[in-house]
C-alpha cells in the first residue's frame, strides 16, 4: 500500500502536464467560425397575428338595394330589387411545402361562395341569376418568403381562380380564369418593424389593375401594432395578450366573374365585383393551435358591373353599373394557425 501511494505521488505531475498539453493544443477550428455563419430574417414582428392554415368561415350581410338591372339586352329600361340578405362562405388552406430559415414555401387553395337573396319573382334574367346561383370564386396560390440576408427579403405571390355564376360543372370555361401576381422587395428593420414595396397584379377591385403595393408590419410596444398590406388591406392592432388581438382596418374584396345571360348581345357577361369593408375583428385562441375570428363592419359597394365584352381595356362595353346598398355585416371563421 505504502509503495503504490509512492508510485501515484511520483506519476502525478506527468498526468496533469499531459492534460493541460492536450487542451492547449486543441484544434477549435474545426467548430468553424461564428462570425461567418450567415443569418437569414424571418417573415413575422412580434406579436403579430397567427397566420392561417386552414380557415373555415361564414358571413352575413342585411338587407340592402340592388338597383338598375336591365330589363333584357334590348330595352334601355332598368328595374330596382331589394336584397334581404347575403350570404358568403369562404374556404381558405395554406400548407407549407418548404420552411426553413432559406426559404419559405406555401401551396394553397380558397373558395368563396356568395348567394343574394333576392326575394322578388322575376323575369328578370340577371336578377334570376343572382337569385338561384352562387357568385363563386375557386381557385389555387402559391407563396413564397425568400430571405436574403438578415435585413433583406422577397416576397413572391401568385394565384388562379375560376369565378362565375355556374348552373354545373359544365358550365366552367377558360373564360372565368383570373390570374393574379403580387411581387415584394422589404427590409427587416427589427424583430418589431419590416417594410416592404412591390407591384401587384390585382382584380381585388372587380377589375384588373396594376397597382403598387406597400407592407409594412410594425409593432410599436407590447400593446399597439399595425399590418399593411396595400391596397388590400390595412390593420391597427391591440394585444390583450398573446392569445386575445383585436384590430380595425379595412380589407378590399372581390373578382370579375362570368356568367351566361342568353339575350345578352354576345350572350355572356362578366360581373365585376369589388367591395371595401371598414371593420373590426377580434381573434381568440380557444385551444393549442385551433383560433376562432369574429368580425363586423361595412360592406361598402366598390363595384357591380356586368360587361359585355372584356379583355382588360374595353370600359366601353359596360352592359350596366349597379350602385349596391351598403349594408353592415357579420363574420365568424375557425383557423387552424402555424406555431
Amino acid at each position: 500500500m505504502r509503495n503504490q501511494l509512492i508510485c501515484w505521488l511520483m506519476l502525478w505531475p506527468l498526468l496533469a502536464a499531459a492534460q493541460t498539453d492536450t487542451t492547449d493544443n486543441f484544434d477549435y477550428s474545426q467548430f468553424g467560425d461564428a462570425e461567418g455563419v450567415k443569418r437569414y430574417c424571418n417573415q413575422k414582428v412580434l406579436n403579430q397575428t397567427p397566420t392561417r392554415i386552414v380557415s373555415l368561415g361564414i358571413e352575413r350581410m342585411g338587407s340592402f338595394d340592388v338597383p338598375s338591372i336591365p330589363v333584357s339586352a334590348m330595352l334601355p329600361a332598368m328595374q330596382n330589387f331589394l336584397a334581404s340578405q347575403m350570404i358568403a362562405l369562404k374556404g381558405q388552406v395554406n400548407i407549407p411545402v418548404v420552411s426553413n430559415n432559406k426559404v419559405i414555401w406555401q401551396l394553397g387553395a380558397n373558395y368563396w361562395s356568395s348567394r343574394i337573396a333576392i326575394s322578388d319573382l322575376t323575369t328578370n334574367l340577371i336578377a334570376k341569376q343572382l337569385r338561384n346561383h352562387n357568385l363563386t370564386s375557386a381557385g389555387i396560390n402559391t407563396t413564397i418568403f425568400k430571405p436574403l440576408n438578415e435585413k433583406n427579403f422577397l416576397i413572391l405571390q401568385a394565384s388562379a381562380d375560376l369565378n362565375g355564376l355556374f348552373q354545373e360543372i359544365g358550365d366552367i370555361n377558360g373564360r372565368a380564369l383570373t390570374v393574379s401576381a403580387t411581387a415584394v422587395y422589404g427590409w427587416k428593420r427589427s424583430e418589431k418593424n419590416m417594410i416592404g414595396v412591390g407591384v401587384a397584379r390585382t382584380y381585388r377591385a372587380g377589375q384588373i389593375i396594376h397597382v403598387p403595393v406597400l407592407l409594412w408590419n410594425k409593432t410599436f410596444n407590447d400593446k399597439w401594432g399595425m399590418e399593411l398590406l396595400l391596397p388590400a388591406r390595412g390593420h391597427l392592432r391591440y394585444n390583450f395578450s398573446t392569445a386575445s388581438i383585436v384590430q380595425m382596418g379595412f380589407e378590399l374584396e372581390g373578382n370579375q366573374f362570368w356568367m351566361d345571360v342568353a339575350n345578352s348581345p354576345t350572350g355572356t357577361v362578366f360581373l365585376q365585383r369589388g367591395e371595401l369593408k371598414p371593420r373590426i375583428m377580434w381573434d381568440k385562441k380557444l385551444s393549442g393551435f385551433i383560433w376562432m375570428n369574429v368580425q363586423a363592419g361595412l360592406r361598402y359597394n366598390w363595384r357591380f358591373d356586368g360587361m359585355n365584352v372584356y379583355n382588360g381595356k374595353a370600359k366601353s362595353e359596360r352592359y350596366f353599373t349597379s350602385a349596391l346598398g351598403n349594408p353592415l355585416y357579420v363574420g365568424f371563421s375557425l383557423n387552424f394557425v402555424s406555431p
